[in-house]
């Protein structure tokens, strides 16, 4: 089998490189809060023969224009997460079960700030309601079988493992240099540490069943906004039960107050307007990826006048040729960017949009893309 080239953390062109887990596993691009000042090194050669540099500080590419060191890294800038914004999870206290995703709204009318991270929940018993409920930029999962430091998630481990389930790749742990360097390995997969976390955590590949509930308002009836993820299987599952596969709404009957409604759905029609559920999911994967920003659009066939839903590589891989399902006629996207995407729920938001409560929230990750 020919040799793949890898770089740990990383997810198809984008991202900064993420800490394998160990145990000087400090916070993925924000080890600088003592010191903020980049540590840039040279790494080898990059493929025009130029040098390629790397922040040590920040485990981030620094190479600046015509292979030049750069005075800061590509991640200098992001803030240090607080120890307020981590948390630190036993695994051993919640025989109900714990649950970990890593997910962004894909639609959001609510005025709460981005849930973005690592959320969270555990149970103490089997069948107790849920203890734990939130969302961390970082967990630090403990337990009698993990190393005494336990074992560290960032915020962006979680993020690219939830797009790797989607697009259906496989996910390893690849002990790299931990310096930037690029390596080969002897298989294809996506380098995500949390493979290691699943493996350390004795954590099997989860059942998984439709949720089983259907979902029918008016977004008028919650002037608090509502939010809506697609489903993605969870990057840690502890429970024997099977995980719900579906759609999951919040909808606030006031802000500041619990969502009136939190659950899975099967199915959900808001405003008349009903969603798909793999369109949802698609989408939110899509939305992680920095490469793909404005890429993704609808493009609609003059004749049937229906947009195609481009799945498995074409889903996160832009072109400038695109073909109608059902009649077979070639399509080109409008615009100044010619190799795109199509993704017919843009244009369902759109609609769900014109009967929100308020104009819904445009949620940047600022994540960083890099080409490998």
């Amino acid at each position: 089998m020919s040799s793949r080239r890898a770089t740990s953390g990383n997810l198809f062109t984008k991202g900064v490189q993420k800490d394998p887990f160990s145990s000087t596993d400090a916070p993925t691009l924000h080890r600088a809060a003592t010191s903020n000042v980049c540590n840039v090194v040279a790494v080898g050669k990059r493929r025009d023969g130029g040098t390629r540099y790397w922040c040590i500080q920040h485990k981030a590419d620094a190479t600046a224009k015509y292979g030049k060191p750069a005075k800061v890294c590509r991640a200098a800038h992001i803030p240090p997460i607080d120890p307020k914004e981590m948390f630190s999870l036993n695994i051993d206290k919640y025989k109900g079960g714990i649950a970990l995703w890593g997910a962004v709204p894909i639609y959001d009318t609510t005025t709460l700030p981005m849930d973005r991270g690592i959320h969270v929940h555990a149970r103490r018993h089997v069948g107790a309601k849920k203890e734990m409920d939130r969302t961390f930029r970082a967990v630090r999962i403990m337990g009698d079988r993990l190393p005494k430091e336990g074992i560290f998630v960032s915020e962006l481990d979680a993020i690219y493992c939830m797009a790797t389930s989607v697009f259906g790749f496989e996910m390893a742990h690849v002990t790299c240099s931990y310096c930037g360097r690029h390596f080969s390995d002897d298989r294809t997969a996506i380098g995500n540490p949390i493979s290691g976390i699943r493996e350390a955590c004795g954590v099997k590949k989860q059942k998984t069943k439709p949720a089983g509930r259907k979902l029918d308002i008016r977004q008028a009836d919650y002037p608090g906004g509502i939010q809506i993820w697609g489903s993605n299987p969870a990057l840690v599952w502890t429970s024997d039960d099977a995980e719900e596969e579906g759609i999951h709404v919040h909808a606030f009957a006031k802000a500041g107050a619990h969502p009136a409604k939190d659950d899975t759905f099967s199915k959900v029609v808001i405003d008349g307007i009903e969603l798909d559920p793999r369109m949802v999911r698609v989408l939110m994967a899509q939305m992680s990826l920095p490469s793909l920003k404005d890429r993704v659009t609808v493009i609609t066939c003059p004749s049937c006048k229906i947009a195609p839903f481009e799945t498995a590589e074409s889903a996160f891989t832009p072109t400038v040729g695109h073909a109608c399902g059902r009649c077979g006629r070639k399509l080109t996207a409008r615009g100044r960017l010619r190799k795109t995407i199509s993704n017919p729920l843009l244009e369902t938001l759109s609609r769900l949009a014109k009967h929100a409560v308020r104009e819904p929230q445009q949620h940047d990750l600022g994540l960083l893309p890099e080409t490998l």
